[in-house]
């Protein structure tokens, strides 16, 4: 029962076909290549922001008490 036949696997597949045509489903798959891409570059920006040393501000306590 966990497991599917090849009648199944082919009936999805033409409902997939049906439902988005052939045109669509390379079309998808680059949005979705370029939406990594995107992510990665967007990583290693983050790293590279990261890397740079961030400002401090000393704070001095008041000594007029």
């Amino acid at each position: 029962m966990g497991s599917f036949s090849i009648w199944h696997w082919l009936i999805v597949l033409a409902v997939v076909l049906l439902l988005f045509g052939r045109g669509k489903i390379p079309e998808l798959m680059g949005d979705v290549a370029k939406g990594i891409k995107n992510f990665k570059k967007g990583m290693t920006d983050d790293e590279t922001a990261s890397a740079d040393p961030a400002k401090t501000v000393d704070h001095k306590a008041d000594e007029t008490k």
